[in-house]
């Protein structure tokens, strides 16, 4: 572990990846002196646009001479806001942000609103980072694999602590969210990181599942809408039976009750609460953020005493101007009655059911988790619930229909071909355009307003690609992967039996990728099963300009491609370092004292994956 740390610490101060900046010439969001936003985008072809953006709601932009649309909006307080332009009806991300919201459905940027001294809670300090790894599990529960994120503390890889094993929170993200939500967008690892540079939290594992696994079979129950009932469903069967074991099994856990906590914003707080109330054999340190559970748990509720004295922490935090407010406060009233302690947190200024909150409340309780003395005390002060108004909003069957209606399903694979659909009612035009056709081709509309196109003859493969709404790129909202580009970001539609298409390869052991922060910017590393550090097999990836620090594993699917060469026995074990090409004269690829590949050399990620694996076979051959 030494010799890959000294190894990849001395190849990030020579190939650090540099962020993605706007261009000179056309910003799309400009800060100004009085703490207002001012949006641009441009398209002269629209006939009306809108910015939407979390603190302001949709505000209309004007159009210039020149086909720039321009609003200026706020002012707001530093934090990270999510936001979008609707171009006549259609919401578009910002092609000019790097930054997006991972989602099933919709597709936003992030707006960064820094603080004059830098001082918000999830700021890139110049601290000590912890790692973020991405791991894939084969899940019994599942029949399939799932995904999960994995956040290792600064001092977890030192020599020195070699032997040393950490708490874990297991931290769920919200309905429709993806597991990289409370990285890329909660900042859960930034905001550990400047509390533990500050003493004022302990050194933990913090674990981001995937909370919604059924997006990941053949056909989702339900009709498609996302799971609201937990316990005995297919991801508390996970959890505590896959991700658990696989998590204590391949990092340094201590495996009881008052060393393990979970929670989570939404959903997410739900599945945290219900899971750790149904298992408080398990997990002491329960956190809900903008959520609440069942009170209808055997055992729990009914027997306050035993309850108590098997949680070292139960921490409510809920915006009074929440859609779920209501639902919450109750659920909090009943605890109070019930005699089961709690702590209970509100706000009002964080525009309800945001990510402000969510991260405002995990900087909150990162502060108490796996202390119990600042936990107990934090126990003896709570607060019983706020008092009923008779006003506050409630969490319905209807509110559910509204803001989660059916999905439309695209890509649909099935029967050798695939079905790609966009809905864009006003649209006089919309085609499908990317890697899997040689031009755009038209999309026909139906009654309700939806595109749709079916290919048939396309090789299984994982391919990029977007709609052509007249004359505008358009990432697919529906599908649930979107390639990190720098720029406009495309579609993965990622056929079933396409070679490394992971719920298509077996089951093999997979390595581990691996993101790392420096004073630079990101840097990723993959590490295959069986790596021999000490005589390591390494190979450089580069992405180009157009691609970023993430191309390579997120779109490229360098790790799988190894995984299986690795398994298959045609491959040594290796190590990837991916970064974006270093843009300063003195550097030269073909100087490096590895195998080297840079995705410039290569006209689409098909071509780029067929040639990783001709140089890895040719390279490191057993």
């Amino acid at each position: 572990m030494r010799i890959r740390n000294l190894f990849v610490a001395a190849f990030m101060s020579f190939a650090a990846s540099a962020s993605a900046q706007q261009s000179e010439e056309f910003k799309s969001t400009i800060f100004n002196a009085d703490g207002t936003v001012t949006f641009k985008f441009k398209n002269d072809k629209a006939t009306d646009v809108q910015v939407d953006v979390q603190f302001a709601g949709r505000k209309p932009m004007t159009k210039s001479a020149d086909g720039v649309w321009t609003a200026t909006v706020g002012p707001a307080d530093p934090d990270m806001y999510p936001y979008c332009f609707v171009v006549d009806g259609v919401s578009v991300m910002d092609p000019q942000c790097q930054q997006w919201f991972p989602n099933e459905g919709f597709k936003n940027s992030l707006l960064d609103i820094p603080a004059p001294s830098g001082a918000l809670i999830h700021d890139i300090k110049n601290v000590p980072h912890g790692k973020v790894s991405y791991v894939n599990y084969y899940s019994k529960s599942l029949g399939a694999y799932n995904n999960a994120l994995v956040y290792t503390p600064p001092t977890y890889d030192f020599p020195k602590n070699a032997e040393k094993k950490y708490p874990v929170f297991y931290l769920i993200s919200g309905t429709t969210d993806t597991e990289e939500v409370y990285y890329k967008v909660g900042r859960m690892n930034y905001i550990l990181d400047n509390l533990l540079a500050e003493g004022a939290a302990k050194e933990m594992i913090i674990v981001l599942p995937y909370g919604n696994p059924y997006k990941l079979l053949p056909s989702m129950p339900q009709g498609g809408m996302p799971a609201t009932q937990f316990g005995g469903d297919v991801f508390s069967n996970d959890l505590v039976n896959d991700l658990m074991p696989y998590v204590e099994s391949h990092y340094r856990t201590i495996n009881d009750r008052d060393h393990r906590a979970i929670g989570g914003f939404s959903r997410g707080g739900n599945q945290g609460l219900s899971n750790g109330l149904h298992n408080l054999d398990k997990f002491s340190y329960l956190c809900s953020y903008s959520s609440f559970t069942s009170t209808d748990i055997p055992g729990v509720y009914d027997n306050a005493a035993d309850t108590n004295s098997k949680i070292h922490l139960f921490w409510l935090g809920v915006g009074t101007d929440d859609f779920l407010y209501g639902n919450a406060r109750d659920y909090m009233e009943f605890l109070d009655q019930k005699g089961i302690r709690s702590v209970k947190e509100y706000t009002n200024d964080k525009f309800g059911h945001t990510w402000m909150n969510a991260r405002f409340f995990l900087d909150h309780t990162l502060r108490l988790l796996f202390n119990p003395e600042a936990s107990e005390e934090a126990m003896k002060n709570g607060k019983p619930a706020l008092a009923k108004t008779g006003q506050e909003q409630q969490f319905t069957a209807g509110v559910m229909a509204r803001l989660f209606p059916r999905p439309i399903v695209s890509p649909e694979y099935g029967d050798g071909k695939v079905t790609f659909r966009f809905k864009a009612e006003n649209a006089k035009q919309v085609m499908l355009d990317g890697e899997l056709v040689k031009e755009p081709q038209a999309m026909k509309k139906d009654a309700d307003g939806v595109w749709e196109i079916t290919l048939t003859g396309v090789a299984p493969d994982t391919y990029r690609y977007c709609y052509i709404v007249d004359g505008m790129q358009v990432a697919d909202p529906n599908s649930l992967w979107i390639s990190p580009d720098n720029g406009f970001k495309y579609s993965i539609a990622e056929f079933p039996d396409a070679p490394y298409n992971i719920q298509h390869m077996g089951q093999i052991p997979h390595g581990e990728v691996s993101v790392a922060t420096t004073v630079n910017g990101n840097i990723v590393s993959y590490v295959s099963p069986g790596v021999d550090f000490s005589q390591p097999s390494v190979c450089a990836l580069y992405s180009g300009a157009a691609d970023t620090y993430e191309s390579w594993f997120r779109t490229g699917h360098a790790n799988l491609i190894a995984d299986r060469l690795v398994a298959e026995g045609k491959i040594k074990p290796v190590i990837f370092i991916m970064s974006q090409m270093p843009n300063h004269p003195q550097f030269d690829a073909s100087r490096m004292p590895f195998p080297t590949i840079k995705s410039t050399d290569y006209a689409d990620w098909p071509a780029r994956r067929k040639a990783l694996e001709a140089l890895l076979l040719d390279k490191f051959a057993k």
